[in-house]
């Protein structure tokens, strides 16, 4: 007979194995062990590394500590505080909950445990090696905890050759500390690897406090606050328009119950976010907190807990996306500064060794142009002035009061329009200081939500050509225009193909001129000649209607009445995002009446 090839595995390998779910890394460890402080309700955290935490992983806490039973007990597979029964696992309140994390990681390092409860004469200290008891016995401690991981992977060097240099395991670190720190605000952390200190926290008395501490002051970020059906969100995300137009991509820190997480169903509801507003792609920086029923949320999912499954996911997006919909809408627009050289001179060109020459100040011969808003004739209605070549000097003097007094206005407006600069910009007035529009993206985003808003109730208005256009593409656009015909006939375009490379137009959407007809239909088929065939139809209709919102749209050089200046503003106020325009560029910049004021030295 045959010798049984079925084997029981040594306690000390399956432990060993079993501790390749739960570390991976140093920053595997801190995680845990930083975990189960919160868990123990310290108020600080001391985390130190050498070498990356190869050499050394320290974690000091001013919880609750442990009995010296408790201790013992602790290191044992599957011994944890957390739950008793299998009902918990329904409802799970705290980070930690499995009782893998101390015998995982005693298995594959060198652990020492030092532990004092509150009030208690004496702590207790015990010494693990590679899972074994080596040592237990009384000691003076602090009240708290005190874990020691000295030489990850000793025993087991084919994990340990896998880990990276000393730097990238630091820099992992840190970023898990830092992670931890924003999530729990009221708790003070520090972090040192080596001599250095990296980071130092003390406890905040707000999520806004602690965003400061960790990234400074982060005025590109928009607060997010809702509640609904009983999930509550609060945080900072990146606004739509900011530096560099708006982030692209940006740290994506996502906290449910305090446990940060990676979850499929925030992250598309943040994606759907964005997507409303602008066809622009990101991964916007965001730092959002969930707060969900425990017994609505699954956290026994992954063996690092980094995942969770929502009872009712549909619910969450649409929380969540709700929420920073209205977020983004509220946004600031950026701001601008002004750069004055020392001495009160005017500012340089890059390379000059004087200062700048008149006409860049709009002096005769310069090329910039300043259109104010003419005064009202009596008997007559306002006129637009024919443009002016003067000094600045004389530029201020033509922007008074009267002139804007001339536009008939409503009382709640909080943008007064003065006028155009180059017949590109509408340079614009309110409380708060003076708005830079740039009128061409400013009607983009008015004409964008027009349209999306008017496809809610069915098609777009179309205007049939006298004269069919017919239009050459290549075959990859041609194809994506006859792959997306549905979505184009909803927006008003009547495409097909007319033989060879040419496609006919025989009608196009009414907002759109009938000059701006073939240029709208060739960057209509570039457009979706780059979206995946398989994409859901209102992301083409997003596509589509940014376009055509763009050819539709006033141009830059284009001459503005008084009234259609208004009118711009006017709408651009009614949209959920004024910031900016479906392809991501800034509508507004912002000189606020603080920066002026500072310059005038008023404060």
């Amino acid at each position: 007979m045959r010798a049984s090839r079925i084997r029981r595995l040594s306690t000390e390998l399956a432990n060993q194995i079993a501790a390749g779910e739960v570390v991976e890394r140093p920053a595997s460890i801190v995680k845990e062990l930083v975990e189960n402080a919160l868990d123990a309700g310290a108020t600080r955290i001391a985390v130190t590394v050498e070498l990356g935490g190869k050499r050394l992983v320290r974690v000091e806490d001013d919880g609750e500590g442990m009995t010296p039973d408790d201790a013992v007990l602790a290191l044992e597979r599957h011994a944890t505080s957390k739950i008793r029964r299998v009902e918990d696992l329904a409802a799970i309140s705290t980070l930690g909950f499995r009782g893998e994390a101390l015998p995982s990681i005693a298995s594959v390092s060198h652990l020492l445990l030092r532990t004092r409860t509150q009030g208690a004469s004496r702590g207790t200290e015990i010494r693990v090696s590679g899972g074994v008891v080596a040592s237990t016995r009384e000691v003076g401690a602090p009240e708290g905890t005190t874990l020691e991981v000295t030489d990850l992977f000793y025993n087991v060097p084919a994990r340990r050759k896998f880990l990276k240099s000393d730097g990238a395991e630091t820099t992992q670190v840190s970023r898990l500390v830092t992670q931890l720190a924003l999530g729990h605000p009221d708790v003070g952390f520090t972090l040192t690897s080596g001599p250095r200190r990296l980071l130092q926290c003390p406890p905040a008395a707000s999520l806004a406090d602690r965003l400061f501490q960790l990234y400074k002051d982060r005025s590109d970020l928009v607060e997010v606050g809702k509640s609904a059906a009983g999930v509550q969100v609060t945080g900072f995300v990146a606004a739509l328009a900011g530096p560099g137009q708006g982030p692209v991509r940006g740290p994506q820190n996502i906290f449910v119950n305090g446990r940060a997480v990676k979850d499929r169903t925030i992250a598309h509801a943040i994606v759907h976010a964005y997507s409303t507003a602008t066809i622009k792609e990101r991964s916007p920086e965001v730092h959002l907190f969930l707060e969900v029923p425990p017994d609505r949320v699954d956290v026994n999912v992954h063996p690092t807990k980094a995942e969770v499954r929502f009872l009712e996911p549909s619910l969450v997006h649409e929380v969540v996306r709700r929420a920073l919909s209205e977020a983004l809408g509220q946004g600031p627009a950026p701001e601008i500064t002004l750069d004055v050289v020392a001495g009160g001179g005017a500012a340089q060109q890059p390379g000059s060794s004087g200062p700048a020459p008149a006409t860049a100040m709009g002096a005769p011969g310069g090329g910039d142009r300043w259109q104010p808003l003419a005064e009202t004739p009596r008997g007559g209605a306002p006129v637009v002035g024919a443009g002016y070549e003067q000094p600045l000097r004389d530029l201020v003097r033509e922007v008074r009061p009267a002139a804007v007094e001339a536009v008939p206005v409503a009382v709640d407006r909080p943008l007064l329009p003065l006028g155009q600069f180059r017949d590109t910009f509408i340079i614009a007035i309110d409380d708060d200081g003076i708005a830079i529009i740039d009128q061409h993206v400013a009607h983009e985003r008015v004409l964008f939500e027009q349209v999306m808003e008017r496809l809610t109730t069915g098609s777009l208005e179309s205007q049939r050509l006298l004269t069919p256009m017919i239009i050459e593409l290549p075959p990859a656009e041609r194809q994506a225009l006859a792959a997306h015909g549905p979505a184009l006939e909803r927006l008003g375009f009547e495409v097909e193909e007319f033989g060879g490379d040419s496609v006919r137009i025989a009608a196009m959407p009414a907002l759109v001129g009938l000059a701006a007809c073939e240029a709208a239909v060739r960057a209509l088929a570039q457009d979706l000649d780059g979206l995946d065939q398989g994409s859901a139809i209102d992301e083409t209709l997003r596509r589509i209607a940014a376009t055509t919102a763009c050819h539709a749209a006033v141009k830059a050089n284009d001459r503005l009445t008084p009234e259609k200046m208004v009118y711009i503003l006017d709408e651009l106020r009614r949209t959920a995002h004024s910031s900016v325009c479906p392809h991501g560029r800034p509508v507004i910049v912002r000189l606020s009446r603080r920066e002026i004021e500072k310059r005038f030295e008023r404060i």
